[in-house]
């Protein structure tokens, strides 16, 4: 039995530490973490347009347009005994249904952009009797949306009516 504050303090200060919640990453509202979808590997690619115009007698030439297509896939595999389940995939689901844009973080606090969900996989296995996975692979696609969006127009030079 606890009889004096210092025995509560030896207490706190022996005790185990609280576990650390860890964000993977979050996409609008949606947090990926250890609890609930934690993927295992994020792939980016990144392209960029350049038109091409024929000369003659010489090679083409080449001009920059500007920034194309940011895709982000992530992939994992959750055991719904330990980590999230079919439950965190519908929601992802219910997003992508929205068709809405939604920023995506990573957990060290990087901003990639605003990002749409364009597709969603997922592979059961190690069924159990009534047929609930014990595994289930999955992939998510993302798109991102244009920046300039959200860019309010230009203020105009005029200097009154």
């Amino acid at each position: 039995m606890l009889e004096t504050a210092r025995d509560i303090a030896w207490i706190v200060d022996h005790a185990s530490p609280a576990p650390k919640i860890s964000n993977l990453a979050s996409l609008g509202l949606f947090v990926f973490r250890l609890q609930s979808v934690p993927f295992q590997q994020m792939q980016r690619q990144t392209s960029w347009k350049h038109a091409s115009g024929q000369r003659v007698g010489a090679r083409p030439l080449d001009q920059f347009l500007g920034p194309d297509a940011d895709n982000i896939t992530l992939s994992g595999e959750l055991y719904p005994e330990l980590t999230g389940g079919v439950v965190d995939l519908d929601e992802l689901r219910g997003m992508g249904d929205l068709g809405a844009a939604w920023p995506l973080i990573d957990g060290s606090g990087y901003i990639y952009g605003d990002f749409t969900i364009t597709d969603i996989s997922e592979t059961r296995s190690v069924l159990m009797w009534d047929g609930s996975p014990r595994k289930i692979e999955f992939s998510l696609s993302l798109k991102r949306v244009p920046d300039d969006l959200d860019q309010p127009a230009p203020a105009s030079n005029s200097t009154g009516p």
